[in-house]
């Protein structure tokens, strides 16, 4: 008789990739943008395959535990009280700083939006209506955004195969030959929170019934899923826009603008302006009920708020308020939230931790389970350095 296995490789890749792809790769072109294409390509590498090793760990980690055990309560019985505190401010600060990003970013585009029909409107105020128009889809709780996120996840992913058709074609090789090493560790903050998926491992394990080679197959192929979006995507904008010049990188990397705005302006194509700012509508609009929701269930877990079908409204005005001020004072901290975000609150939580778990299991309680990841002592040594040298390298640009 053949057991029915639970739930399928497809479903579990495809988790994995939807949980990578969001608002965050609007601003990878612009950041890695700066340090130029090919060089671009390694850091690409390195994340990716830092990311998904730490994954890895958290799946070797989350083997040690029976039933469905999620990241905190792994920290907390691993590492301790005091790992268990910092893992929960370090979850808020992230949850926090990347709803700033994407309400900075969607001033942006609503502000575009209302400038094609003459109508003039501060940053702010695009900002404010974002949050007032979808802001409610998230206070009628988990059913109402699941619905819409099918219907713009299905936007998302035809406005960007429409753009890669379309922006082919205007693809210049020169602009992709440009290289500028001075700004090559600018991008290793953002590509970290874009390979960002660790707080599903838990789930995917659950849904893949503990089967670890299943797991296995679905980080990596989700991981690589992701890369090929990322790549194609910044094939596209790179060869595109020029480093200087008006709405080129560097201007757009200080006014806080992401690629799609970028291109908009730039290209003279109506197609490419018009789908790239469709598939940065839905992508924002994605990350940002997603995260918003994730931090209303957050918060409602720490103030031990029950679940009904609607969300409490006062969690919803704490969990939105405070981040729609932060990205209306400063609209242009979109790539300064995402840094905070990638290069503080995911390299602590995403790199450092997993190691931290993973070297006190195996090495002094002495867990043994039928799934190691390979490289022993030395692969998490490096990973950790890799992560150390990342944050010691965001905190040096947030106080200079």
């Amino acid at each position: 008789m053949t057991i029915q296995k639970q739930g399928s490789v497809i479903g579990g890749i495809l988790l994995i990739a939807g949980s990578c792809i969001g608002a965050g790769m609007l601003g990878l072109p612009i950041l890695t943008g700066l340090v130029g294409f090919f060089p671009s390509l390694i850091l690409f590498g390195i994340a990716a395959f830092f990311m998904t090793t730490t994954a890895l760990m958290l799946v070797e980690v989350n083997g040690w535990f029976s039933g469905r055990t999620n990241f905190i309560t792994m920290v907390s019985d691993m590492l301790g009280p005091t790992c268990k505190i910092a893992c929960w401010v370090l979850y808020l600060f992230l949850f926090y700083a990347l709803s700033v990003a994407y309400i900075a970013d969607s001033g942006h585009h609503v502000t575009s939006f209302f400038k094609a029909f003459g109508a003039s409107l501060p940053i702010w105020a695009g900002s404010m209506f974002f949050v007032i128009l979808f802001g409610w889809i998230v206070y009628f709780g988990t059913r109402s955004v699941d619905l819409v996120n099918r219907f713009l996840m299905a936007g998302k992913i035809i406005a960007y195969i429409a753009l890669l058709v379309a922006g082919l074609g205007y693809v210049k090789f020169e602009l992709l030959k440009e290289v500028h090493l001075e700004y090559t560790l600018a991008a290793l903050p953002i590509l970290i929170i874009s390979f960002g998926f660790h707080n599903m491992i838990p789930t995917l394990s659950h849904y893949l019934g503990g089967d670890i080679k299943r797991i296995r197959i679905s980080i990596i192929g989700g991981a690589l899923f992701a890369l090929t979006v990322y790549l194609f995507w910044q094939l596209i904008a790179l060869g595109s826009l020029p480093i200087q010049g008006k709405d080129g990188i560097l201007e757009s990397y200080s006014k806080g603008m992401d690629a799609a705005s970028a291109l908009k302006n730039y290209v003279s194509s109506p197609w490419i302006g018009n789908f790239a700012q469709i598939l940065a509508f839905f992508a924002i609009l994605t990350s940002f009920l997603a995260q918003t929701l994730s931090l209303v269930h957050f918060l409602s877990d720490g103030f031990k708020i029950p679940h009904k079908s609607k969300e409490n409204i006062w969690i919803c005005i704490v969990t939105l308020i405070p981040p729609l001020i932060f990205a209306s004072l400063y609209p242009s901290i979109f790539y300064q939230a995402l840094g905070f975000a990638g290069g503080i609150c995911a390299v602590i939580l995403f790199g450092i931790f997993p190691v931290l778990m993973t070297w006190r299991g195996r090495y002094q309680r002495q867990i043994t389970s039928s799934y190691q990841v390979a490289g022993g002592k030395f692969l998490l040594i490096l990973i950790c350095a890799v992560a150390l040298f990342i944050l010691t390298y965001q905190i040096i640009q947030m106080i200079y």
